[in-house]
C-alpha cells in the first residue's frame, strides 16, 4: 500500500474530525479558505482564513498530532485572532502569537483530556512544541498577553524570537540561535491585514455561520460546545437599549385628547384637531440581587440608566427591592425624588440567592407595578414558575451567566 501524501492525510483527518462528537463543531471551518501544502512553511501558518502546512512537518507527525495541528489552525479562524487582536500584534508580535496559542491549546486539551484523538506535536527531541499552562486558564488572548508582558517584559522577543515551551519548562535552547524552540505554528498577521473591512466582515459572518451549523451537529451527536464558543455565538444586544425599550413599551400612559391645546401638525392644513397627551404611568419595581456579582460600579451604572428612562416615562414611583433569600430592603421614590436615587440608595442583604422571594413580597404588600426589572448574576438554581404569579411583565438583566434561563419574562445580558 502506497504512503499517503500530506494533502491526503490532511483531508482524511478533516473527515475524521467531522465525525467526532465534539470536534464536529469545526466542520464548516475546514471548508473556509484555502488549504495548501508547501515545502517552505516550517510547521503551519494561517492568515485567519487560509491555512498552509509544511510538507516535511506533516510527514513526521502521527495522526493524533496532525489532528491537534489542524484543530489549532482552525481555532485561530474560529476566534478570528488575526483580526480581533491585531492591536496586540502591533505592540509585540511574538507575545501576541504566544498569547493566542496559550488560549487555543488549553481548549483543545479540554476537548480531549485523555488524548485519545489528539496529541500536541513534538520536536525532534520529543519535547512538546506548543504553549500550554494552567495558570492562563479562563483568560482571553489579551489577558494572557498582558500577563506575559508583566512576566517577560514588553520588549520580550522583539529583537530575537523567543518562545515558551511546555508548562514549567521555561525557555529552552534549540541548538540554533540558542534562544528557544519553534512555536507550533506561524501567524500571518500581515496577510490578514491586507483584507478590506468589507472582506473582514464577510469572513466573520461566514465563520459565525459555520460555527452555528457545527454547534447544531454537535448537539445531534451528543457532544459539547465549549463555553467560550457558546458565548461567542450568543447574540449581542445593547442591554441599555433593550432596558429602555422594555420600560417604555410596558409603561405607556393612557392617551387622552384635549381641545385646550390644538394639534400643531394639522394647523398648517387649516384643520383644527385636538392634541393628545398621556396620563402618568403607574409604578416600576426594580429588584436587585445583593448576593451575587453586582458591585457598586454596576449598580450605579444600572440605576443611572433607570433614572434616565424614568425621566422620559414619568412613573408615579419607583420601588427598589434589595434581595437575597428574602427582600432585605424596600426603598420608594416618588417622581420628584428620582434625581437623588443613585446617591441616597442603601443596598441591603448579602446572604443566599432566592429570587422567588420578590414576587412573594410583592403579593404580600399588594404591589402592582407597571413592570418588574430583576438585576442579578443569574446563578439562582431551579425556579418554579408557579411562584411568579404576578401581573407585571418581568425583564431580567443578567450579569455574568450566559446560560441563565428565566422562569418568566424576558432576559438581557448586561456587559
Amino acid at each position: 500500500m502506497s504512503k499517503l501524501s500530506a494533502e491526503q492525510r490532511i483531508e482524511r483527518c478533516h473527515v475524521q474530525l467531522m465525525k467526532h462528537k465534539n470536534f464536529a463543531l469545526f466542520s464548516g471551518l475546514f471548508m473556509i479558505g484555502k488549504v495548501s501544502v508547501d515545502d517552505k512553511t516550517p510547521t503551519a501558518c494561517t492568515n485567519g482564513m487560509d491555512v498552509r502546512y509544511g510538507r516535511e512537518f506533516v510527514d513526521r507527525l502521527n495522526d493524533k498530532q496532525l489532528a491537534f495541528l489542524i484543530l489549532h489552525e482552525n481555532m485561530h479562524k474560529a476566534y478570528r485572532h488575526l483580526v480581533v487582536w491585531e492591536k496586540l500584534y502591533k505592540r509585540n508580535a511574538v507575545l501576541a502569537n504566544i498569547a493566542c496559542d496559550y488560549v487555543i491549546n488549553l481548549q483543545i486539551r479540554d476537548y480531549d483530556p485523555n488524548q485519545w484523538d489528539t496529541e500536541m506535536p513534538t520536536d525532534e527531541d520529543g519535547k512538546p512544541m506548543g504553549c500550554i499552562d494552567e495558570k492562563y486558564r479562563g483568560m482571553d488572548s489579551q489577558e494572557v498577553f498582558l500577563k506575559l508582558g508583566e512576566e517577560k517584559g514588553e520588549d520580550y522577543g522583539k529583537a530575537k524570537v523567543y518562545v515558551i515551551g511546555e508548562e514549567g519548562d521555561g525557555d529552552r535552547s534549540s541548538g540554533g540561535d540558542g534562544e528557544g524552540i519553534p512555536t507550533l505554528d506561524e501567524h500571518d498577521w500581515d496577510g490578514a491585514g491586507e483584507a478590506t473591512e468589507e472582506e473582514k466582515n464577510e469572513a466573520g459572518k461566514e465563520i459565525e455561520q459555520a460555527l452555528r451549523q457545527g454547534s447544531i451537529l454537535v448537539g445531534k451527536m451528543g457532544g459539547n460546545v465549549s463555553r467560550n464558543i457558546s458565548e461567542m455565538l450568543t447574540p449581542k444586544i445593547d442591554w441599555k437599549e433593550a432596558l429602555r425599550d422594555f420600560v417604555k413599551s410596558m409603561t405607556q400612559g393612557k392617551d387622552q385628547s384635549t381641545w385646550r391645546r390644538l394639534h400643531k401638525r394639522y394647523l398648517a392644513a387649516d384643520l383644527i384637531m385636538p392634541s393628545s397627551y398621556s396620563e402618568k404611568v403607574g409604578g416600576i419595581a426594580i429588584a436587585i440581587d445583593t448576593s451575587g456579582s453586582i458591585g457598586t460600579e454596576e449598580l450605579s451604572q444600572f440605576l443611572s440608566e433607570v433614572k434616565s428612562i424614568c425621566e422620559e416615562v414619568s412613573p408615579e414611583q419607583i420601588d427598589l427591592l434589595y434581595w437575597d433569600t428574602h427582600v432585605a430592603s424596600r426603598e420608594t421614590y416618588t417622581e420628584n425624588e428620582l434625581s437623588g436615587l443613585t446617591e441616597s440608595t442603601k443596598p441591603a442583604g448579602g446572604g443566599g440567592t432566592e429570587p422567588a422571594c420578590v414576587p412573594k413580597f410583592m403579593n404580600k404588600h399588594n404591589m402592582k407595578p407597571e413592570c418588574l426589572i430583576m438585576l442579578s448574576d443569574g446563578y439562582i438554581g431551579a425556579q418554579d414558575e408557579s411562584n411568579w404569579n404576578i401581573s407585571a411583565p418581568v425583564l431580567w438583566c443578567i450579569k455574568g451567566n450566559s446560560n441563565f434561563e428565566a422562569p418568566v419574562g424576558k432576559t438581557v445580558h448586561v456587559e
